[in-house]
Protein backbone atom coordinates (compact mmCIF):
# COMPACT_ATOMS: atom_id res chain seq x y z
CA UNK A 1 0.00 0.00 0.00
CA UNK A 2 1.17 3.43 -0.75
CA UNK A 3 -0.04 5.96 1.54
CA UNK A 4 0.67 10.23 0.53
CA UNK A 5 0.75 11.88 4.18
CA UNK A 6 0.28 15.58 3.09
CA UNK A 7 2.11 17.89 5.87
CA UNK A 8 4.07 15.24 7.31
CA UNK A 9 6.90 17.54 7.90
CA UNK A 10 4.71 19.52 10.62
CA UNK A 11 4.06 18.96 13.96
CA UNK A 12 1.00 16.07 13.75
CA UNK A 13 2.00 15.19 10.41
CA UNK A 14 5.58 13.96 11.85
CA UNK A 15 4.34 12.36 14.27
CA UNK A 16 1.31 9.95 12.29
CA UNK A 17 5.01 9.44 9.38
CA UNK A 18 6.84 8.06 11.84
CA UNK A 19 3.78 5.96 13.29
CA UNK A 20 3.26 4.20 9.94
CA UNK A 21 6.82 4.07 8.27
CA UNK A 22 7.87 2.19 11.79
CA UNK A 23 4.31 0.03 12.24
CA UNK A 24 4.22 -0.63 8.83
CA UNK A 25 7.38 -1.56 6.78
CA UNK A 26 5.55 -3.07 3.80
CA UNK A 27 3.73 0.42 3.65
CA UNK A 28 5.21 2.45 1.08
CA UNK A 29 5.10 6.35 3.27
CA UNK A 30 5.09 9.40 1.10
CA UNK A 31 5.46 12.67 3.15
CA UNK A 32 4.73 15.25 0.91
CA UNK A 33 5.29 18.95 2.37
CA UNK A 34 6.15 22.74 1.22
CA UNK A 35 8.41 23.12 4.05
CA UNK A 36 6.85 26.34 4.78
CA UNK A 37 7.73 28.08 8.42
CA UNK A 38 6.17 25.14 10.38
CA UNK A 39 7.36 22.00 7.81
CA UNK A 40 10.55 20.91 9.87
CA UNK A 41 12.71 18.21 8.23
CA UNK A 42 14.50 17.90 11.51
CA UNK A 43 11.57 16.37 13.13
CA UNK A 44 11.99 13.12 11.44
CA UNK A 45 15.51 12.77 11.18
CA UNK A 46 15.67 9.02 12.96
CA UNK A 47 13.58 7.60 10.30
CA UNK A 48 14.65 9.58 7.18
CA UNK A 49 16.55 6.53 6.31
CA UNK A 50 14.04 3.74 6.03
CA UNK A 51 13.76 1.79 3.08
CA UNK A 52 9.89 2.54 3.09
CA UNK A 53 9.95 6.37 3.61
CA UNK A 54 10.21 8.85 0.69
CA UNK A 55 9.83 12.81 1.05
CA UNK A 56 8.13 14.55 -1.58
CA UNK A 57 8.45 18.79 -1.51
CA UNK A 58 5.29 19.69 -2.92
CA UNK A 59 2.80 22.47 -2.26
CA UNK A 60 -1.02 21.23 -2.49
CA UNK A 61 -1.70 24.95 -3.78
CA UNK A 62 -0.28 23.74 -6.80
CA UNK A 63 -2.99 21.83 -8.85
CA UNK A 64 -0.42 20.85 -11.63
CA UNK A 65 2.37 19.63 -9.57
CA UNK A 66 -0.25 17.72 -7.30
CA UNK A 67 -1.52 15.97 -10.51
CA UNK A 68 1.44 15.32 -11.61
CA UNK A 69 3.00 13.35 -8.56
CA UNK A 70 -0.94 11.30 -8.30
CA UNK A 71 -0.23 9.96 -11.78
CA UNK A 72 3.21 8.56 -10.95
CA UNK A 73 3.20 7.48 -7.77
CA UNK A 74 -0.69 6.15 -7.70
CA UNK A 75 -1.45 6.79 -3.90
CA UNK A 76 -3.85 4.21 -2.57
CA UNK A 77 -4.32 6.32 0.69
CA UNK A 78 -3.96 10.03 1.22
CA UNK A 79 -3.95 11.52 5.43
CA UNK A 80 -4.20 14.70 4.57
CA UNK A 81 -2.32 16.93 7.33
CA UNK A 82 -1.65 20.18 5.38
CA UNK A 83 -3.15 23.29 6.25
CA UNK A 84 -2.36 26.57 8.01
CA UNK A 85 -2.97 25.90 11.48
CA UNK A 86 -2.59 29.26 13.69
CA UNK A 87 -5.49 31.42 14.72
CA UNK A 88 -3.42 34.56 15.08
CA UNK A 89 -1.94 34.49 11.71
CA UNK A 90 -5.61 33.90 9.76
CA UNK A 91 -6.68 36.56 11.44
CA UNK A 92 -3.98 38.67 10.18
CA UNK A 93 -3.64 37.39 6.60
CA UNK A 94 -7.01 35.12 5.88
CA UNK A 95 -6.67 34.51 2.26
CA UNK A 96 -3.66 32.34 2.94
CA UNK A 97 -6.12 30.20 4.89
CA UNK A 98 -8.49 29.80 1.80
CA UNK A 99 -5.67 29.35 -0.66
CA UNK A 100 -4.45 26.14 1.54
CA UNK A 101 -6.69 24.98 3.46
CA UNK A 102 -9.55 25.27 1.13
CA UNK A 103 -8.04 24.90 -2.52
CA UNK A 104 -5.21 22.73 -1.46
CA UNK A 105 -7.39 20.16 -0.10
CA UNK A 106 -9.69 20.40 -3.60
CA UNK A 107 -6.44 19.80 -5.41
CA UNK A 108 -6.25 17.01 -3.32
CA UNK A 109 -9.59 15.65 -4.17
CA UNK A 110 -9.40 16.09 -7.73
CA UNK A 111 -6.01 14.54 -7.95
CA UNK A 112 -6.97 11.24 -6.32
CA UNK A 113 -10.68 11.42 -8.26
CA UNK A 114 -8.84 11.41 -11.32
CA UNK A 115 -6.10 8.56 -10.59
CA UNK A 116 -8.71 5.98 -9.68
CA UNK A 117 -11.51 7.52 -11.92
CA UNK A 118 -14.59 5.81 -9.67
CA UNK A 119 -12.32 2.01 -9.29
CA UNK A 120 -12.08 3.01 -5.18
CA UNK A 121 -11.44 -0.90 -4.01
CA UNK A 122 -9.57 -0.83 -1.20
CA UNK A 123 -8.48 3.20 -1.32
CA UNK A 124 -9.10 6.19 0.89
CA UNK A 125 -8.60 9.66 1.42
CA UNK A 126 -9.04 10.55 5.16
CA UNK A 127 -8.89 14.31 5.90
CA UNK A 128 -8.18 15.66 9.43
CA UNK A 129 -9.72 18.42 10.63
CA UNK A 130 -10.32 20.54 13.87
CA UNK A 131 -13.22 21.05 16.61
CA UNK A 132 -12.89 24.84 15.87
CA UNK A 133 -15.36 24.43 12.87
CA UNK A 134 -18.12 23.55 15.50
CA UNK A 135 -17.29 27.06 17.36
CA UNK A 136 -18.44 27.98 20.85
CA UNK A 137 -19.38 26.08 23.61
CA UNK A 138 -21.62 27.43 27.11
CA UNK A 139 -20.38 26.32 30.10
CA UNK A 140 -22.09 22.88 29.76
CA UNK A 141 -22.58 20.37 26.35
CA UNK A 142 -20.10 18.40 24.21
CA UNK A 143 -19.23 19.15 20.83
CA UNK A 144 -20.46 15.47 19.07
CA UNK A 145 -19.98 14.68 15.11
CA UNK A 146 -23.83 15.67 14.99
CA UNK A 147 -22.84 18.86 16.42
CA UNK A 148 -23.66 22.25 13.90
CA UNK A 149 -20.62 23.75 12.05
CA UNK A 150 -20.76 27.61 13.33
CA UNK A 151 -17.02 28.60 12.70
CA UNK A 152 -15.72 31.83 14.21
CA UNK A 153 -12.04 32.61 12.41
CA UNK A 154 -11.33 32.56 8.91
CA UNK A 155 -9.06 29.46 9.91
CA UNK A 156 -12.10 27.60 11.61
CA UNK A 157 -13.80 28.80 8.35
CA UNK A 158 -11.24 27.33 5.90
CA UNK A 159 -11.32 24.27 7.64
CA UNK A 160 -14.97 23.92 7.77
CA UNK A 161 -14.95 24.73 4.15
CA UNK A 162 -12.75 21.88 3.56
CA UNK A 163 -14.82 18.96 5.56
CA UNK A 164 -17.95 20.13 3.14
CA UNK A 165 -16.09 19.32 -0.16
CA UNK A 166 -15.14 16.64 1.21
CA UNK A 167 -18.03 15.16 2.23
CA UNK A 168 -19.20 16.57 -1.09
CA UNK A 169 -16.85 14.70 -3.24
CA UNK A 170 -17.72 11.54 -1.54
CA UNK A 171 -21.78 12.03 -1.88
CA UNK A 172 -20.98 13.27 -5.72
CA UNK A 173 -18.88 10.97 -7.05
CA UNK A 174 -18.87 8.41 -4.37
CA UNK A 175 -15.67 9.20 -3.24
CA UNK A 176 -14.52 7.17 -0.20
CA UNK A 177 -13.78 9.33 2.68
CA UNK A 178 -13.22 9.21 6.52
CA UNK A 179 -12.80 12.56 8.35
CA UNK A 180 -12.09 13.08 12.16
CA UNK A 181 -12.11 16.34 13.94
CA UNK A 182 -9.91 16.69 17.11
CA UNK A 183 -9.08 18.91 20.02
CA UNK A 184 -6.05 20.78 20.61
CA UNK A 185 -2.85 18.75 20.47
CA UNK A 186 0.59 19.08 22.88
CA UNK A 187 3.56 16.87 22.63
CA UNK A 188 7.06 16.70 21.14
CA UNK A 189 8.08 18.88 17.71
CA UNK A 190 5.70 21.16 18.34
CA UNK A 191 6.18 24.65 16.46
CA UNK A 192 6.91 27.55 19.22
CA UNK A 193 4.08 29.35 18.20
CA UNK A 194 1.06 27.69 19.57
CA UNK A 195 0.88 27.98 23.69
CA UNK A 196 2.37 24.88 25.05
CA UNK A 197 5.80 25.26 23.44
CA UNK A 198 5.67 29.01 23.26
CA UNK A 199 5.52 29.10 27.08
CA UNK A 200 8.13 26.50 27.87
CA UNK A 201 10.71 28.51 25.35
CA UNK A 202 9.61 31.80 27.23
CA UNK A 203 9.93 30.11 30.64
CA UNK A 204 13.29 29.15 30.37
CA UNK A 205 14.56 32.17 29.01
CA UNK A 206 12.91 34.35 31.50
CA UNK A 207 10.36 36.13 29.48
CA UNK A 208 6.98 37.43 29.43
CA UNK A 209 4.34 34.50 29.38
CA UNK A 210 0.99 36.66 27.46
CA UNK A 211 -2.55 35.13 28.88
CA UNK A 212 -5.50 36.77 26.19
CA UNK A 213 -8.43 38.09 28.01
CA UNK A 214 -8.97 37.10 31.49
CA UNK A 215 -7.03 33.62 31.00
CA UNK A 216 -10.69 31.79 31.31
CA UNK A 217 -11.13 30.08 27.77
CA UNK A 218 -11.45 26.77 28.06
CA UNK A 219 -9.53 23.96 25.55
CA UNK A 220 -9.53 20.08 25.61
CA UNK A 221 -6.26 19.20 24.88
CA UNK A 222 -4.25 15.71 23.77
CA UNK A 223 -1.15 14.41 23.57
CA UNK A 224 0.05 14.55 20.26
CA UNK A 225 0.74 10.91 19.63
CA UNK A 226 -2.35 9.69 21.06
CA UNK A 227 -3.94 11.70 18.33
CA UNK A 228 -1.23 9.85 16.00
CA UNK A 229 -2.81 6.44 16.97
CA UNK A 230 -6.25 7.83 16.33
CA UNK A 231 -5.71 8.52 12.68
CA UNK A 232 -3.92 4.86 12.85
CA UNK A 233 -7.24 3.31 13.66
CA UNK A 234 -9.63 5.78 11.74
CA UNK A 235 -7.57 5.12 8.77
CA UNK A 236 -7.22 1.21 9.03
CA UNK A 237 -10.90 0.62 10.57
CA UNK A 238 -13.01 3.18 10.41
CA UNK A 239 -16.54 3.60 8.17
CA UNK A 240 -16.31 5.32 4.55
CA UNK A 241 -18.32 8.60 4.80
CA UNK A 242 -17.88 8.31 8.40
CA UNK A 243 -16.79 11.81 10.84
CA UNK A 244 -15.18 11.15 14.25
CA UNK A 245 -14.54 13.42 17.16
CA UNK A 246 -11.10 12.91 18.88
CA UNK A 247 -10.38 14.28 22.09
CA UNK A 248 -9.06 14.30 25.17
CA UNK A 249 -11.84 14.16 28.12
CA UNK A 250 -9.47 16.81 29.31
CA UNK A 251 -10.64 19.85 29.80
CA UNK A 252 -8.20 23.36 31.31
CA UNK A 253 -8.75 26.86 31.30
CA UNK A 254 -5.92 28.54 29.95
CA UNK A 255 -4.74 30.38 33.11
CA UNK A 256 -4.71 27.14 34.91
CA UNK A 257 -3.12 25.32 32.71
CA UNK A 258 -0.56 28.03 32.63
CA UNK A 259 -0.32 27.76 36.40
CA UNK A 260 0.42 24.06 36.14
CA UNK A 261 3.02 24.40 33.43
CA UNK A 262 5.10 27.05 35.49
CA UNK A 263 4.94 24.49 38.21
CA UNK A 264 6.07 22.23 36.45
CA UNK A 265 8.83 23.65 34.83
CA UNK A 266 10.28 25.20 38.28
CA UNK A 267 10.31 21.76 39.75
CA UNK A 268 12.00 20.50 36.74
CA UNK A 269 14.62 23.84 36.35
CA UNK A 270 15.10 23.60 40.31
CA UNK A 271 13.07 26.96 40.48
CA UNK A 272 11.60 28.68 43.59
CA UNK A 273 7.40 27.91 43.94
CA UNK A 274 5.79 30.41 42.03
CA UNK A 275 8.62 31.87 40.22
CA UNK A 276 7.64 30.95 36.80
CA UNK A 277 4.01 32.75 37.79
CA UNK A 278 5.49 36.25 38.18
CA UNK A 279 6.14 35.78 33.96
CA UNK A 280 2.19 35.66 33.43
CA UNK A 281 1.04 38.69 31.68
CA UNK A 282 -2.29 39.14 30.43
CA UNK A 283 -2.88 41.12 27.60
CA UNK A 284 -5.42 41.91 24.70
CA UNK A 285 -8.01 39.31 24.06
CA UNK A 286 -7.91 38.32 20.28
CA UNK A 287 -10.80 38.71 18.29
CA UNK A 288 -13.72 36.14 17.76
CA UNK A 289 -12.16 34.52 20.50
CA UNK A 290 -13.96 31.36 21.32
CA UNK A 291 -15.03 30.28 24.90
CA UNK A 292 -15.07 26.79 25.08
CA UNK A 293 -14.06 24.08 23.12
CA UNK A 294 -14.68 20.22 24.32
CA UNK A 295 -15.12 16.91 22.47
CA UNK A 296 -17.41 14.30 22.67
CA UNK A 297 -14.70 10.69 21.65
CA UNK A 298 -17.47 8.63 22.68
CA UNK A 299 -17.98 7.11 18.96
CA UNK A 300 -14.42 6.66 18.49
CA UNK A 301 -14.26 4.97 21.88
CA UNK A 302 -16.96 2.46 21.44
CA UNK A 303 -16.47 1.88 17.89
CA UNK A 304 -12.42 1.24 17.29
CA UNK A 305 -11.60 1.21 21.07
CA UNK A 306 -9.98 4.48 21.13
CA UNK A 307 -8.81 6.26 24.42
CA UNK A 308 -6.07 8.38 25.35
CA UNK A 309 -2.70 6.66 27.02
CA UNK A 310 -2.23 8.93 28.98
CA UNK A 311 -3.14 12.02 31.48
CA UNK A 312 -2.92 15.58 31.10
CA UNK A 313 -0.24 16.07 33.98
CA UNK A 314 1.79 12.73 32.15
CA UNK A 315 1.57 14.26 28.94
CA UNK A 316 2.82 17.71 29.71
CA UNK A 317 5.90 16.40 32.03
CA UNK A 318 6.53 14.49 28.61
CA UNK A 319 6.81 17.19 26.50
CA UNK A 320 8.44 19.61 29.02
CA UNK A 321 11.15 16.94 29.21
CA UNK A 322 11.69 16.73 25.26
CA UNK A 323 11.76 20.53 25.08
CA UNK A 324 14.46 20.63 27.84
CA UNK A 325 16.56 17.69 26.51
CA UNK A 326 16.26 19.14 22.62
CA UNK A 327 17.43 22.67 23.06
CA UNK A 328 19.10 22.43 19.72
CA UNK A 329 15.82 21.97 17.79
CA UNK A 330 14.38 24.51 19.45
CA UNK A 331 16.95 27.02 18.87
CA UNK A 332 16.91 25.62 15.74
CA UNK A 333 13.24 26.20 15.08
CA UNK A 334 13.04 30.29 16.75
CA UNK A 335 16.22 31.16 14.91
CA UNK A 336 15.27 29.83 11.20
CA UNK A 337 18.20 27.38 10.63
CA UNK A 338 16.15 24.65 10.39
CA UNK A 339 14.53 25.66 7.09
CA UNK A 340 18.57 25.27 5.76
CA UNK A 341 17.96 21.32 6.77
CA UNK A 342 16.13 19.81 3.47
CA UNK A 343 19.24 22.51 1.45
CA UNK A 344 21.64 20.19 3.53
CA UNK A 345 20.22 16.97 3.36
CA UNK A 346 18.16 16.45 0.06
CA UNK A 347 20.05 18.97 -2.74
Amino acid sequence: MKICITGGAGFIGSHVVRSFVNNYPNYKVFNLDALTYAGNLENLHDIEKEPNYTFLKADIRNQEEISSLFKVHQFDGVIHLAAESHVDRSISNPLAFVETNVLGTVNLLNAFKSVWNNNYEGKRFYHVSTDEVYGTLGEEGLFTEKTAYDPRSPYSASKASSDHFVRAYGETFGLPYVLSNCSNNYGEYHFPEKLIPLFINNIMYGKPLPVYGDGNFTRDWLYVQDHARAIDLIFHKGQNHETYNIGGFNEWKNIDLVRLLCAQMNDKLGREKGESEKLITFVKDRPGHDKRYAIDATKLNKELGWYPSVTFEEGLSKTIDWFLENTQWLENVTSGAYQDYYQKQYQ
